[in-house]
């Protein structure tokens, strides 16, 4: 695939569970888009794919792969883009190398991830390494503001067929603890680029002998219009605070949890993520620091990596001095409580926009080590976006819980376009070497931001341009008239970045004469005001940074449907292009899990179907093309049967999975289209497709169900066997037959 020969829809090849619903789906989309001339091509995002891509020097020439991430680069600038993008690994360190471990033992010669590089091999191999792990595909692809919000038929259904609502206690000791100084918030500076200080900038350190400066990056672009952030945290303070809050947890006896961003913010939060463990476990890295066995042991990639590396080194005694500290500090949130995971154990299972939804769906309660739930001390350090979840569980302890049955909606509209604000942070994010000065110059001479930090501080800055900032507050603009809902720009004035935002969305609203339309709250009060709003059934807009983007487009969606995972995702891409992404991923590894267990995938491709649906109108209306239009209608027809119908997959092995929820999806479809009257064509192929379908029903039921219960072996987690995979994933020969037959029909 070449950019400029894109295929009408490009589906990405990701990984995990989103994959393994991929193999069973795609044949069935293909087949059906066909019929309207409609070319869907693949394009593989996946981790395992990243990694063979990146060293085509290593490799057999048989084994070398196109970067199609590269690819779809350059594709989401075009104005044809037509994207549907699953959910794909943002990997931590320890997914990472796991990645390459299996990759190797395949017969893959690639590179070993050198965490400690010892020379300039080493340097470069890592530094292409961390071109990958975490946040390296969203980035890339995000060339356009969000617009994300529930389906109507999902919304509908949810009213129906309510989740489950912990229930909330008054004396509830579930707390959210951030620092009051020394954090990211507090040290922040920020300021819009004139056109005098446009150009190329770059960021030095000074040591405060005033022996040495060095330059940590330079020929940064910085444009006229740009917000630039720059900000650090003391790692003498989070240290601190850390105490503090492992102290109060042992004494209120509540579960310790940490929650960060490990994968998204792939600099800083790891970085947190290893003080945290190191200070929780403070007196055993005291005590053993000197041993030659932590020369190996980086604690930014977990628990788990220390006990495997104490395991293979047989280093018992301090394996039991791990054991034995459990007993004198506070429980720990457990991932995993029969397994013995804590949320200490790898990076990535402390994502903030997963875990903290969970404890406050679940009536603020998390599971300790022993099984039982108890009240717990979320532990965010970083105060920027804190306020979100402390307010959201103060206002359930006093109020209750909302009733899904009654509750409105949240959409939100977030900026992200061109790497904006903290997520595009990773290449100027460093942690100090030494005390001194860091300092932002631009191309004039003249010194933007400056910062006096401490040895160990992770000081960064971040950007937002000023194209994608206007076109996030016109696409605000666009949505709340569609809608007429309250709408809400979530900026706190006493933050630096939020004033130098607030001054263009005032601005552009005066300008517009919306200013009465929408309302500018600190995400503290818009937390408070939306909670109160949705429980009258009132709908609201939550126009977002980036950040925020992400964790409100999680945090509301399981409050009203029980996942993020069946969220319609819009992102319009400022060529005119569109990426329609497919909900949350954050529960896949534990569906691959079942399938290998019992060959029953639980995973749910309702955003598939939303995205599809979207990407087929999108197309409809780029290539005035009526029986793309059509085939919209009938997906969107489709998805609400599925609903209505309860044809989504359940948990149990017997019950629908995946594969015959997407066999439900086709018959739907195909009935859908049959009875559509504005093409006969259309009608008449749909019509005896649905009929083919329908009296094999029995048929094709009992071919997907043959093998459930049964282990199923995969061969390879992050890179499997694609035959085997087929096989498993599109298990009817009946089905695949009659889907196979469509493909031929034109």
């Amino acid at each position: 695939m070449k950019a400029k020969n894109l295929a009408d829809i490009i589906y990405t090849k990701v990984d995990e569970a989103p994959e393994l619903a991929r193999i069973s789906l795609l044949p069935i989309i293909e087949a059906f888009t066909k019929i309207a001339n409609v070319n869907v091509s693949t394009s593989d995002i996946s981790l395992a794919g990243r990694i063979i891509a990146t060293f085509p020097e290593y490799l057999v020439k048989s084994q070398i792969v196109s970067d199609d991430l590269s690819i779809l680069g350059e594709a989401v600038l075009l104005p044809n883009a037509n994207i549907i993008k699953l959910p794909n690994i943002s990997a931590s360190i320890p997914q990472l190398i796991a990645a390459i471990s299996e990759l190797q033992a395949q017969g893959f010669n690639i590179p070993n991830y050198p965490e400690l590089p010892l020379d300039e091999t080493d340097i470069e191999v890592k530094a292409r390494y961390d071109q990958i792990k975490g946040s390296a595909v969203n980035p890339v692809l995000r060339e356009g503001n969000s617009d994300r919000r529930a389906a109507k038929a999902v919304k509908r259904y949810a009213k129906k067929n309510p989740h489950s609502m912990g229930k909330w206690e008054r004396l509830s000791k579930t707390r959210v603890s951030s620092m009051s100084d020394g954090d990211f918030f507090a040290n922040e500076s920020s300021k819009t680029i004139t056109a005098s200080e446009a150009g190329l900038a770059k960021i030095i350190f000074k040591s405060f002998d005033g022996n040495s400066e060095r330059i940590l990056k330079d020929n940064i672009p910085f444009e006229e219009g740009t917000v630039v952030d720059a900000t650090f945290l003391s790692i003498s303070s989070l240290k601190a605070f850390l105490k503090e809050q492992i102290s109060l947890s042992k004494t209120e006896n509540i579960l310790f949890s940490l929650h960060l961003k490990c994968t998204m913010m792939k600099v800083s939060d790891p970085i947190i993520f290893g003080h945290a463990l190191s200070t929780f476990y403070e007196h055993i890295f005291k005590k053993f620091g000197d041993s030659k066995v932590f020369d190996n042991v980086n604690p930014n990639s977990g628990l788990g990596e220390i006990f495997s590396q104490l395991e293979s080194a047989k280093e018992f005694e301090i394996l039991n001095e791990f054991k034995k500290a459990n007993s004198n500090l506070p429980s720990l949130y457990m991932v995993d409580s029969d397994e013995g995971v804590s949320n200490l154990h790898v990076p990535s299972d402390v994502i903030i926009d997963a875990s903290m939804p969970a404890i406050i769906r679940g009536g603020g309660k998390g599971w300790g080590p022993n099984g039982d739930s108890n009240d717990v001390n979320c532990v965010i350090p970083d105060r920027c976006y804190s306020s979100v979840y402390d307010e959201t569980i103060k206002y359930f302890i006093e109020t209750g819980a909302l009733d899904p049955r009654t509750s409105g909606g949240v959409d939100n509209v977030g900026l992200m376009a061109q790497k904006a604000e903290e997520y595009g942070s990773h290449s100027t994010t460093f942690e100090l070497e030494e005390d001194g000065e860091v300092v932002i110059v631009l191309e004039n001479g003249k010194e933007l931001h400056s910062h006096r930090v401490e040895k160990g501080d992770i000081w960064r800055s971040s950007t937002a341009k000023a194209e994608p900032i206007k076109d996030w507050i016109n696409l605000a603009i666009e949505r709340q008239s569609i809608t007429g809902s309250k709408a809400i720009f979530w900026l706190d004035d006493t933050r630096a970045h939020d004033r130098e935002l607030i001054k263009y969305v005032s601005k552009t609203l005066i300008n517009k004469g919306k200013e009465n339309e929408f309302s500018i709250m600190s995400p503290r009060v818009a937390t408070r005001f939306t909670l109160e709003t949705i429980r009258k059934g009132e709908d609201v807009i939550a126009v977002s940074g980036n950040v925020l983007r992400d964790y409100l487009t999680d945090l509301f969606p399981i409050l009203e449907l029980g996942t993020s995972a069946k969220m319609l995702s819009v992102v319009k891409l400022m060529n005119g292009g569109g990426l329609f992404e497919t909900g949350a991923g954050g529960s896949a590894p534990k569906h691959v899990q079942q399938l290998m267990q019992e060959n029953h995938l639980r995973w749910d491709s309702l955003g598939e179907f939303c995205a599809l649906g979207e990407s087929l109108k999108f197309l409809a209306g780029k290539n005035s093309n009526n029986l793309a239009y059509l085939l919209a209608e009938g997906v969107e027809n489709a998805t609400q049967a599925i609903l209505d119908l309860n044809k989504s997959p359940k948990r149990k092995v017997g019950e629908i999975d995946n594969r015959i929820s997407h066999f439900y999806f086709a018959m739907y479809w195909a009935e859908s289209l049959s009875k559509q009257r504005n093409d006969d064509y259309l009608a008449n192929i749909f019509s005896k497709l649905y009929n083919d379908l329908k009296v094999s029903e029995d048929q094709i039921l009992k071919e997907m169900r043959f093998l459930c219960g049964r282990k199923v072996d995969l061969e390879g987690y992050y890179n499997p066997n694609r035959d085997v995979v087929e096989k498993v994933m599109r298990p009817s020969a009946t089905f695949n037959n009659i889907i196979d037959k469509l493909q031929n029909v034109r």
